[in-house]
């Protein structure tokens, strides 16, 4: 004798029916997989800088980022009206970034009295901390150039690099 039961239900409910068996569930997803896996991002060099350098620019004991010449034409551009204050976010840094990774320089000019070594470290610390939770790029180095110290009689040719 034979089984009349399955034999008279339709084919899908039986496939439906074996997928449930072997763990599958019912409706199937065209595209598969996770949705926040679907696609890529890519993150331009300059997010990364800019992130970075409003970082540094935190840590008590820098004065300013960029070299002299940079810092001096970045104030001239500043002072100009209509002039874009977003380059001077990102000046004195320059970023490299791969497709999950990341490897920053930054040239910093630093208050004097403070110590260098200290001040490096928590430059370090804190761009890493900040482009790495917000980018989700491994950083894989932070290279540090003191290009100058500021010295408590000279005058500023821009405003305190910590954030008030």
């Amino acid at each position: 004798m034979t089984d009349t039961g399955q034999r008279n239900r339709p084919q899908e409910t039986l496939a439906k029916e074996s997928d449930e068996a072997a763990g599958k569930s019912g409706s199937t997803r065209k595209g598969g997989g996770d949705p926040a896996t679907r696609g890529r991002t890519t993150i331009a060099d300059g997010v990364v800088e800019k992130i970075a350098g409003l970082a540094a620019r935190d840590v008590l004991g820098v004065h300013a980022m960029g070299g002299g010449l940079a810092r001096t034409f970045g104030a001239v551009r500043d002072r100009v009206p209509g002039g874009s204050s977003s380059k001077s976010v990102s000046r004195g840094v320059k970023a490299e970034v791969g497709e999950v990774q990341t490897a920053l320089d930054l040239e910093i000019v630093v208050e004097y009295g403070v110590s260098i070594a200290d001040v490096a470290r928590a430059v370090r610390e804190n761009v890493i901390a900040a482009v790495e939770r917000m980018t989700g790029l491994e950083v894989v180095e932070v290279n540090i150039a003191v290009s100058d110290v500021k010295l408590p009689d000279e005058e500023d040719d821009e405003p305190q690099g910590r954030l008030q």
